[in-house]
C-alpha cells in the first residue's frame, strides 16, 4: 500500500504549538502530537493550520463531538447522521435532513481525504476553512439549529467533556468545538482501496477495471485516435478530487441548461462565471456514496455515465473541457452540432464503472478510529 508516516503533520504541529498555546491557553501546549498519523505521498503535500495542528487530544474530543446528538439544538441530530461511516460518511439521501424536518439544499459529500483539494468546502464553497465548516451546520436552523453559546453551557455541564477541552485546547468555547471537530475530519484518510493496492503493485485489475482505469485518465483525442472517458481533466489522479488551484476544483458540468442554472459558486464570489459550477467531489467510495451530484439527482453510476454521454446540458458557464471531450471524429454527423457527448460504448461505460468501484476502501469505512465512541445498545 502506497502510504509513508506524514512526518510533515508532527513537525507542522510542532513547529505550531508557541502560537496554538496563545490562542488557546497555557494548557494547551501540553497536547500530544498525533506522531502515528499516516499519509499517502502520491496525495501531495498538506499544510495544517498554525493554531490547530494535529494532537491526539484534539481528535479523541473532535471524534466524540461529532457523533454526539447535543450538538444540535433539539439533542437528535449529530454530524454523523448526515455522514455515516459505513456510506463513506455520506447518508444516502438526495439531499440531507435535518432537525426541521426539511430537505436540505445539498447532498451530503463525503468526508474522505478533506486536507487536500480545492480549499473551500461545502458543495458552493461557502467555507474557507474546515473549523469555519464545522459551524455552520451547528447554527444553520434547518441543520442542527443550535446556539454555539449554549452549546457551550451545555458541554461545560459534563465532566468528561470538561477534562477533554482543558487537555486539548485549556478552553471550552465555539473555537475549540471547531477546532476540534476540524482535527477529527482531517484524520479521515482513505487510502487502501484495491485502486491504491494497485498502485502499490500488491494486487492486478481485471481486464475490465483496467480498460475502465484508462479511459477514466485519458482526455478524448479523435487526431490520435486515443478514446477516454475524460474523468481525469476535473477528478484528480490519486485524489479523485478536484484540483486546488484558486476555483479549479469547482466545475459546471452540464447539469442544467443556462435558463436553469442554480447560482452554485456564485453566491459565494459575486462572479456570474461562476452561475453553475459547483465543488468536484471525491470519487473515493464512489460506489458506497449514492445519490450523486450536488442535488441527489442521480441514483446510480450507471446514470452517472449515462449523463456524461448522453445527458449533457450547454450553458455559457460549461467547462470547456466537458464541452470539447468526444469519442466521435470532429466530421462525425452522428449527433447534433449542440450536442455534447463521450459517446462511450456500452463496453467503455462498464468499464469505467467497473474501475469507480475499485475506489471503494472497505478499511476505511469500518475503521474504529472514526468510529461512533459512544457505547450502543
Amino acid at each position: 500500500m502506497i502510504r509513508v508516516l506524514a512526518i510533515l503533520a508532527a513537525v507542522s504541529a510542532a513547529m505550531a504549538f508557541a502560537f496554538y498555546s496563545g490562542v488557546f491557553g497555557s494548557r494547551a501546549g501540553k497536547a500530544t502530537p498525533l506522531h502515528d498519523f499516516e499519509a499517502p505521498f502520491v496525495f501531495g503535500r498538506f499544510q495544517l493550520p498554525a493554531d490547530n495542528p494535529l494532537t491526539q487530544e484534539a481528535v479523541e474530543l473532535g471524534r466524540r463531538l461529532f457523533y454526539d446528538p447535543r450538538l444540535s439544538g433539539d439533542n437528535t441530530v449529530s454530524c454523523s447522521t448526515c455522514h455515516l461511516q459505513r456510506l463513506a460518511f455520506t447518508d444516502g439521501k438526495p439531499t440531507a435532513v435535518g432537525v426541521s424536518g426539511k430537505p436540505l439544499a445539498f447532498n451530503s459529500m463525503s468526508l474522505a481525504n478533506l486536507m487536500w483539494g480545492p480549499r473551500r468546502f461545502f458543495w458552493n464553497g461557502r467555507a474557507s476553512t474546515l473549523e469555519e465548516q464545522a459551524l455552520v451546520p451547528i447554527q444553520h436552523a434547518d441543520e442542527m439549529a443550535q446556539d454555539v453559546d449554549e452549546l457551550v453551557d451545555e458541554l461545560a455541564g459534563d465532566e468528561t467533556y470538561r477534562l477533554l477541552f482543558d487537555a486539548a485546547y485549556g478552553e471550552l468555547s465555539p473555537t475549540s468545538i471547531a477546532a476540534a471537530l476540524a482535527t477529527f475530519e482531517r484524520t479521515l484518510v482513505s487510502a487502501n482501496s484495491r485502486y491504491d493496492q494497485f498502485l502499490s503493485g500488491e494486487v492486478s485489475l481485471t481486464e475490465q477495471e483496467e480498460l475502465g482505469r484508462k479511459l477514466f485518465m485519458a482526455h478524448p483525442d479523435t487526431k490520435a485516435s486515443l478514446r477516454g472517458a475524460n474523468c481525469i481533466d476535473c477528478h484528480s489522479q490519486f485524489l479523485t478530487s478536484g484540483f486546488k488551484t484558486r476555483f479549479d476544483g469547482f466545475v459546471n458540468n452540464g447539469l442544467d441548461p443556462e435558463a436553469e442554472l442554480p447560482a452554485g459558486l456564485e453566491e459565494v464570489t459575486g462572479e456570474p462565471e461562476h452561475r453553475g459550477l459547483f465543488k468536484v467531489p471525491t470519487l473515493r467510495n464512489i460506489a458506497l456514496t449514492a445519490p450523486y451530484m450536488h442535488d441527489g439527482r442521480f441514483g446510480t453510476l450507471e446514470e452517472v455515465l449515462d449523463h456524461y454521454n448522453e445527458g449533457i446540458r450547454v450553458s455559457s458557464t460549461l467547462s470547456p473541457l466537458i464541452l470539447e471531450a468526444s469519442n466521435l471524429d470532429a466530421a462525425s454527423d452522428t449527433a447534433a452540432e449542440d450536442r455534447v457527448s463521450l459517446n462511450l460504448t456500452a463496453e467503455e461505460t462498464a468499464a469505467v464503472i467497473a474501475f469507480l468501484h475499485t475506489l471503494t476502501d472497505m478499511d476505511f469505512v469500518t475503521d474504529e478510529r472514526f468510529s461512533n465512541p459512544f457505547p450502543t445498545e
